[in-house]
């Protein structure tokens, strides 16, 4: 560490705002300390809004920190097989294969979110009303999103705490509990989703035998799979996602050698940009659905289960690239598997009459109109896709709500009761949906519109606070990114809350209608809309560093300007 506080002066209280800290301390110093300040400057860990320096997931800091919520206990972490380097070197060890195994997990779990039920609909209406040209558009979706992730897993790692954690110490009290209801609203909103998903699933592969609302109910009871797995360690819970995924890739890989599209078209699909004004509405429904706010919580704390020394900057830095590899290659197979999905329908619907009309419960039917039997027929192979699409993402929407719940509000309950406290606030809404759209195809697509809009208002919230978050070098030290990079991300992060506040308005000016309802949206919008700009202005070194910028650009009006106000 660059400081420590001595055993005098760790009864006085210390309370600096986390954005008013510098990223040196003052505090006195033991002599094998200052030698190791002598070697760096400045603090390798950032510093916590309490004054003390923040834990990472390699320390045993539970003496320090028994009030806060943890994502993982110490016993629970994958232990990491450490090099035997001395001092505290930048250079990561050389690359291994066992280890980037022992890293290999979260990224899978993260990738899930890229196949849940919701982006499977958007995939199958994207190929089916555009055909292969929106392919283009999935890859940069995902893209964008694997850039996103990755500075998810960078802020997890180098902090040692997960998103919804350094929010509730980063933002006033209003703003977080804010953000916390944004969060857990969106959270309910994927949630109805995956869980109608795998209810459907369960009614296509019981022939219509069991409703949808028994489906709910036996979807609802997964988290008690979740919880007696994770009894067994990380290890055994990320094995169960990687069957989850592998069913996944194998049924719609089928379905799409049954399928047998163009190969050609498929090609230009994927590196020719193309647009046309009667799929702008798939477009960004492709895009809208790759981003899933609830998930940029959940990576920044699934890093965490491995156990890596915070205070080390080559661990740090081997962790960081174990952790891109792994993500990318996650999101590769993720892409492959939304592709196969959306060529499928392309081969089958594009052009036809019943484009417009597919949905996630009558697809099964259609496609096996359309491509008949065959030694397993095609309806069931979609069911034990979406099924398996429809459970895993209900498992990590499970997890993801522990962590938003526990790290915004520091609850330290145990893990059963919060996983049915999170289950219960989508449970009880999806049982009345289930009941409610049983028999009609039209009203659950009406539905899952209704709740990508939900999903798509949601991801400033998350999207901002984590950009805001990893730009600081009071919360990220060595490890903030770079001024090019937060450019970079800033640009993303601007297209896609642009691409969603479109498809915000468009759904708007169609379903809202009346005067009174009318001024209640627009006055609900313009509340969103401020409380977004707060965020972007709020202790953000880039917009700091542009309005600054700016201001200077605008110089010799100053005076003038000065005299108004």
């Amino acid at each position: 560490m660059a400081s420590s506080l001595d055993a005098d002066d760790k009864s006085r209280p210390v309370s600096f705002p986390l954005r008013l800290l510098s990223p040196t301390s003052t505090f006195p110093q033991k002599p094998h300390e200052e030698e190791a300040e002598e070697k760096e400057a400045k603090p390798l860990l950032p510093i916590r809004s309490d004054g003390k320096e923040l834990k990472g997931s390699g320390c045993d800091d539970d003496d320090d920190d028994e009030a806060s919520e943890r994502a993982y206990e110490a016993s629970e972490k994958v232990v990491i097989a450490e090099d035997d380097a001395e001092g505290d070197g930048s250079a990561p060890p050389p690359f291994s294969w066992k280890k980037l195994w022992l890293f290999t997990g979260p990224g899978f779990l993260m990738s899930i979110a890229f196949l849940d039920p919701g982006n499977l609909e958007g995939d199958l209406q994207a190929g089916a009303i555009a055909g292969y040209s929106l392919l283009w558009l999935l890859l940069w979706a995902t893209a964008m999103g694997l850039l996103i992730q990755m500075l998810s897993a960078r802020l997890g790692v180098v902090t040692g705490r997960h998103l919804a954690e350094l929010c509730r110490e980063e933002y006033p009290r209003w703003a977080r509990l804010a953000l916390w209801f944004m969060a857990e609203v969106a959270m309910i909103g994927a949630d109805i989703q995956e869980v109608i998903g795998s209810a459907i699933a369960i009614k296509i592969l019981s022939r219509g035998v069991l409703p949808l609302w028994v489906g709910v109910i036996i979807t609802a009871m997964d988290c008690f799979i979740f919880l007696f797995l994770e009894n067994y360690g990380v290890r055994k819970l990320e094995g169960f996602f990687a069957v989850l995924i592998t069913t996944m890739a194998s049924s719609f890989a089928w379905m799409f050698r049954e399928a047998k599209p163009s190969e050609k078209e498929l090609l230009i699909g994927v590196l020719v940009p193309k647009l046309g004004s009667k799929t702008i509405r798939q477009a960004v429904g492709v895009v809208g659905c790759v981003i899933m706010p609830h998930n940029v919580f959940l990576h920044s704390a699934l890093v965490q289960s491995r156990k890596v020394d915070p205070d080390k900057k080559s661990h740090v830095r081997e962790a960081l690239r174990y952790y891109s590899i792994e993500s990318t290659i996650a999101l590769i197979v993720s892409f492959m598997i939304n592709l196969f999905v959306t060529t499928v329908f392309a081969k089958g619907f594009y052009g036809t009459k019943e484009a417009e009309n597919i949905g996630l419960e009558n697809a099964g039917k259609f496609l096996q109109e359309k491509y008949g039997g065959g030694i397993f027929p095609i309806l069931y192979i979609w069911g034990i896709g979406l099924l398996a699409a429809g459970q895993s993402s209900t498992l990590t929407g499970t997890y993801a709500g522990q962590f938003i719940m526990g790290g915004f509000l520091n609850l330290r309950l145990k893990k059963w009761i919060r996983s049915l406290i999170t289950r219960s606030f989508a449970i009880v809404p999806t049982i009345v949906v289930a009941l409610f759209f049983d028999t009609s195809d039209s009203a659950l697509d009406v539905l899952n519109q209704w709740l990508n809009v939900l999903q798509s208002v949601q991801i400033p919230f998350a999207l901002i606070p984590l950009l805001t978050l990893v730009s600081k070098e009071q919360v990220m030290g060595d490890f903030k990114i770079s001024r090019a990079i937060q450019m970079l991300m800033w640009i993303v992060a601007a297209l896609l809350i642009i691409i969603n506040g479109y498809l915000l308005l468009e759904f708007f000016s169609t379903e809202i209608r009346g005067l009174l309802l009318g001024s209640i949206c627009s006055a609900a919008i313009a509340v969103y809309t401020i409380f977004v700009i707060y965020l972007i202005l709020y202790g953000g070194d880039f917009t700091t560093q542009l309005a600054s910028a700016i201001h200077r650009r605008f110089r010799p009006g100053q005076n003038y300007f000065c005299s108004i106000l």
